[in-house]
């Protein structure tokens, strides 16, 4: 009996209350108990969850309580947001969230930055003769007044900490906002107790011994730190913020013969479309009438914008630079290219890179070990070193407050996030974290020919003329003759005769012979276009061309013999030729140390003249599109990290089997899909870009990790020998987690 096919959902939710990596495995953990959950990727720097369950199993509410009981709070939207179908007019995944997130945290600093002020200008002067001079308060009455202004910033701007810490405390668990709740509580509880029941201490005890300036103005650190972090994590998301800004809010259609604008939402495929200068286009489609040129950068990364004329494709989102055009829509919504773009680097940014699994291995235990070595220090001093209950206590407190596990967080999904966007905007377009991880270990690039190395399409490379025929005739009369011919060579001819602005002649008693060429007569003349055999076949002398059509043949071009009145005319080569950059982009990846190989099913004279000309030395010829896979697979049985470089659907299989697959933009949709990374133009100087990424993006996060671990290793061990005042402890964690997000935002302006 057969197994029914399952449907499982895929989704992204924002996710209240992480503020932490340790916050990021108890979500993770949570969820994957769920009977149902196949997949729960959770992103501290997006705050969200990337989410795959089967629905037969579980709900969405279900999950959400699930979340609820680990102490957090799942966003589940009305509708279900399908990965798939999610960008139609809305933002993407959490930003709403965070932008709500980041105002909060604003209100709550600046109220206890308010207060937190005269608490230390208060607590400082109180320590001074002036002080005692001028201001008629005993230490008793200062101290009680340092209690009012203190308690409102526990009650107000420390409930962010004090709430979910005692939430967690409940299922016997810890995260960041415990450290924080611990260390602050106790300083504020302590000097409380001095203040309000001096008699429980021994008589002695110091009054100036409170700490309500190191409660204060911890919370209003840590609150300063992660305000600046979530307006980082922001900007770090701008790339799908901008992508999805990009479609103007209405379109203007054709409609029983009138112009009528009307809102983007309510545009079907199939509706004509006007854009005029200067617009943006609205959805894509087919120009049916008009032309322009088209500033398509968003999308390419290729800042000269593209000629378009009818026939040709548009993009939603790209800018109109001039000449006014009519277009019939092809895709719109969560269709359109914008749309699938934002979905892929928003789904790249969801995942996790193979190197996170070490931070968030030591986060699951952070916390916990953070709190044993506090309560040590405690012990070591106030036992051991007889330092004082108070002295003790602040020691621990620098402890609590100076560990960040918040660091470790963010160290790798934010350099993800920014590198993934920062790919996007050049038009190189990264699946998955471990793909983009990958891309720095590869050592071998396979190119296929047709369509990645070459442009895919034949064109004239060389004309030579016989018995007092010049090139120019030669090439008209093969061109009026082809131009009656569907052969893609034929049509290579046509398109060079255009080129050169040649006016054609007309053809009478034209002849199609399969295989060989066309006959006719040419303007009074008879004339054959085709090979050598149907010229010799008419006994026609190609003696005179034999040396040229060895040369060409050695080359790899395949050669059109015109004749004219039963004598040779001349010889046309045609061949695939490299796409522009192709040689350069191939020279800088052998400088940079990659062995390069041509992987085609063409003929090996072909393939190893094409691979001359790119400066490839290494060719795989004649090789069937079922057995693509097996050299991909034979190099890496050699210690090869396999780079596949392909475009077309036999490539499918060599691109799954790659250790990473890259697609050049106009391939097929299989290709695309199957590939880890696409580049959305056809210039393999994107492969540069993606590997040069891929190398920029894993130093961040190496740098962010060793900056998060050799922060927590000198930090921790200073607060627990006493080298740390509490307050200065709060102010370097606030300042840590911003630093790895700072530095992952440098990727933004990084050169590829």
């Amino acid at each position: 009996m057969t197994e029914p096919l399952r449907h499982i959902e895929t989704l992204i939710l924002p996710v209240e209350g992480m503020t932490c990596a340790s916050c990021v495995a108890r979500v993770e953990k949570t969820l994957k108990k769920v009977d149902g959950v196949e997949i729960a990727n959770v992103n501290l720097a997006t705050e969200a969850v990337a989410l795959s369950y089967d629905p037969a199993k579980t709900s969405l509410d279900v999950l959400a309580k699930a979340v609820e009981g680990a102490g957090y709070k799942l966003d589940i939207p009305e509708k279900t947001p399908e990965i798939s179908h999610s960008f139609d007019q809305r933002q993407f995944s959490g930003v709403s969230h965070q932008e709500k997130s980041y105002h909060q945290l604003k209100r709550e600093f600046l109220f206890s930055l308010i207060l937190a002020i005269p608490i230390m200008l208060i607590n400082m002067l109180s320590m001074t003769a002036w002080f005692m001079f001028h201001i008629p308060l005993s230490m008793d009455e200062v101290n009680k007044l340092l209690l009012v202004l203190t308690t409102p910033v526990m009650i107000v701007s420390g409930k962010r900490f004090f709430k979910p810490a005692w939430k967690l405390a409940q299922h016997f668990a810890a995260d960041m906002n415990t450290l924080v709740a611990v260390g602050t509580g106790a300083a504020f509880f302590y000097s409380a107790a001095v203040v309000l029941f001096p008699q429980w201490f021994p008589v002695g005890t110091n009054l100036y011994d409170v700490y309500f300036d190191s409660a204060a103005v911890i919370i209003t650190l840590i609150l300063m730190g992660r305000m600046l972090e979530a307006r980082a994590k922001h900007k770090a998301s701008d790339s799908i913020k901008l992508l999805l800004g990009l479609q103007p809010k209405t379109a203007r259609i054709i409609k029983d013969k009138k112009e009528i604008e009307i809102p983007i939402a309510d545009v079907i495929v199939g509706d004509i479309i006007i854009v005029r200068p200067g617009e943006r286009i609205p959805v894509d489609g087919v120009i049916l009438k008009g032309n322009s040129s088209v500033d398509e950068s968003m999308v390419s990364g290729e800042s000269i914008p593209v000629e378009k004329t009818i026939g040709d494709k548009v993009i939603g989102g790209t800018i109109n630079r001039n000449g006014s055009f009519e277009f019939r829509a092809s895709a719109v919504g969560a269709d359109t290219v914008v749309a699938h773009i934002a979905k892929l680097v928003e789904e790249a940014q969801g995942s996790k890179a193979p190197i996170q699994h070490l931070a968030d291995k030591i986060a699951s235990i952070f916390v916990p070990v953070v709190m044993v070595i506090a309560l040590a220090a405690f012990g070591i001093w106030y036992f051991v070193l007889s330092a004082g209950f108070a002295a003790a206590l602040m020691n621990a407190i620098a402890v609590l407050v100076i560990a960040c596990p918040c660091a470790l967080g963010l160290a790798t999904p934010t350099a993800i996030m920014v590198g993934t966007g920062r790919g996007a905007s050049l038009g190189v377009l990264i699946k998955n974290a471990e793909s983009l991880e990958r891309a720095h270990k590869i050592n071998t690039i396979v190119f296929d020919k047709t369509g990645t190395i070459t442009s895919g399409t034949p064109s004239v490379t060389d004309i030579e003329s016989y018995n007092g025929n010049d090139e120019e005739t030669v090439l008209r009369l093969a061109a009026s003759l082809e131009k009656k011919s569907e052969h893609p060579l034929g049509e290579a001819v046509v398109r060079e005769a255009a080129k050169r602005s040649l006016i054609l002649d007309e053809v009478d008693s034209f002849q199609s012979h399969t295989g060989f060429g066309v006959k006719g007569t040419v303007n009074g003349r008879k004339a054959s276009v085709g090979s050598e055999k149907m010229l010799q076949d008419a006994s026609i002398d190609t003696a005179l061309a034999s040396g040229a059509i060895l040369r060409f043949s050695e080359q790899g071009k395949t050669l059109i013999l015109v004749a004219a009145d039963g004598k040779l005319a001349g010889i046309i080569a045609v061949a695939d030729t490299l796409r522009p950059a192709s040689n350069q982009t191939a020279a800088e990846l052998k400088e940079m140390g990659f062995e390069l190989v041509l992987l085609t099913g063409d003929n090996s004279r072909t393939a190893h003249a094409i691979a001359a000309q790119a400066g490839i030395e290494k060719v795989f010829a004649e090789v069937l599109p079922q057995e693509k896979a097996a050299k991909i697979q034979e190099l890496q049985s050699k210690g090869k990290i396999v780079a596949m470089v392909g475009d077309g659907m036999n490539d499918a299989p060599s691109l799954a089997q790659a250790d990473v697959g890259i697609a050049v933009g106009t391939g097929t949709d299989i290709a695309m899909e199957t590939a880890d990374i696409t580049l959305m133009k056809s210039d393999l100087r994107g492969v540069l870009r993606a590997i040069r990424l891929s190398r920029q993006t894993m130093r961040t996060i190496k740098q962010n990790l060793f900056w998060a671990f050799i922060y927590n290793s000198i930090g921790i061990p200073l607060a627990a020998m006493g080298l740390l005042n509490p307050m200065f402890a709060a102010g370097a964690m606030a300042l840590s987690s911003v630093s790895v997000v700072t530095n992952s935002l440098r990727l933004r302006g990084v050169r590829l």
